[in-house]
């Protein structure tokens, strides 16, 4: 089939593959319709590697992604063909000590698509496990279901961060993940979010999306503004998305005495925590590594329009210019979100 392959020379190229994929018994066959360009992805293309995931052989991009299920396994009864679905990307082995203890994304054998060497989706069609493909509500489209797994992430960290409702919470960095992870905790309950990053336009994007206070960090202090608005106490919660070495390591002034951080983007680099800071106010401290049993859930909010993702996907990309797509990706102009390859 015709896919787009990174080859281990980071050229990008749409071209034949051999994919030999059998169908299981608790297996369906999925036309896949939507992707959405990860920044996985992403690194991918640009550096050919994340930490010791190296690609070494080619290997085709992909993992946000929606379709069609064209054919069903014999022992799956949940889905038929024709069934608009989305898919979890992460299948992990469920007799591993992680999955049965119900962490298993945190599951050390798990195969996660476009991670080398696991193939991805940009490609017609793909083979996926029926526990992890999902039904899409009839009022929800292709192109929102592409958006389920990033918002996946922002759910698993609202639920890590155990919001009390009329919680402030800031989140730092308004790219993909942290514009969702700003919806999830305005679901989970937040009052406020205070949302920042030194792109403006981005941050006129947050300030459209609910009652979020956008703050551009070469013009004003988070934490004179987030002091300012709760009369010297401090923020709740504090989703650390922008996955800066620099930012991540100096976290506890805008924090309030006995607030949580919860850390979502992965920086590059180790961190430098001044401890010391942080206990004076026993901070709390959560880690999110992707996300687990919350696919259902997303899409329950996405149904009751309880969150829309869909001022977050800016730009549309036929399959037949994804290369086109991924060279936008990795020089976005400005306000650019989230951009999505259609293979229709």
């Amino acid at each position: 089939m015709q896919a787009l392959v990174l080859e281990p020379d980071r050229k990008l190229n749409l071209r034949q593959i051999e994919l030999d994929e059998q169908l299981g018994p608790r297996d369906v066959r999925i036309a896949v319709h939507t992707v959405g360009i990860c920044g996985s992805d992403v690194h991918y293309y640009t550096h050919g590697r994340i930490g010791p995931f190296v690609v070494r052989e080619p290997m085709v991009l992909g993992h946000e992604a929606a379709g069609t299920v064209i054919e069903t396994g014999s022992e799956v009864g949940n889905l038929h063909p024709g069934d608009r679905v989305c898919m979890e990307p992460g299948i992990p082995d469920p007799d591993s000590r992680a999955s049965r203890l119900g962490m298993y994304n945190l599951d050390p054998a798990v195969r996660f698509w476009a991670t080398p060497p696991v193939h991805g989706v940009l490609r017609p069609r793909v083979v996926h496990p029926a526990d992890y493909t999902f039904r899409l509500p009839d009022n929800v489209s292709f192109a929102e279901g592409a958006m389920v797994e990033p918002l996946a992430v922002g759910l698993h960290a609202a639920a890590r961060a155990r919001i009390t409702p009329g919680d402030l919470a800031v989140v730092l960095g308004a790219g993909p993940i942290g514009l969702v992870t700003a919806l999830a905790a305005l679901a989970g309950g937040c009052g406020r979010v205070v949302m920042t990053d030194v792109r403006q336009e981005r941050l006129d994007l947050a300030a459209k999306l609910g009652p979020i206070t956008p703050v551009n960090v070469h013009e004003q202090s988070v934490g004179d503004v987030v002091m300012q608005m709760t009369d010297g106490w401090g923020a709740d919660l504090i989703f650390e998305c922008a996955g800066s070495a620099k930012v991540a390591a100096d976290l506890a002034e805008p924090l309030r005495p006995g607030g949580t951080i919860v850390y979502v983007g992965m920086p590059v680099e180790p961190l430098q925590l001044d401890i010391v800071a942080l206990q004076a106010k026993e901070a709390r401290i959560e880690t999110v590594f992707r996300y687990a049993h919350v696919f259902d859930r997303a899409l329950a909010l996405m149904s009751s329009s309880v969150i829309d993702v869909k001022p977050l996907i800016t730009a549309t990309f036929p399959f037949e210019q994804s290369a086109e797509a991924f060279d936008r990706a990795v020089a976005p102009p400005p306000g650019t979100v989230k951009i999505q390859i259609e293979l229709g």
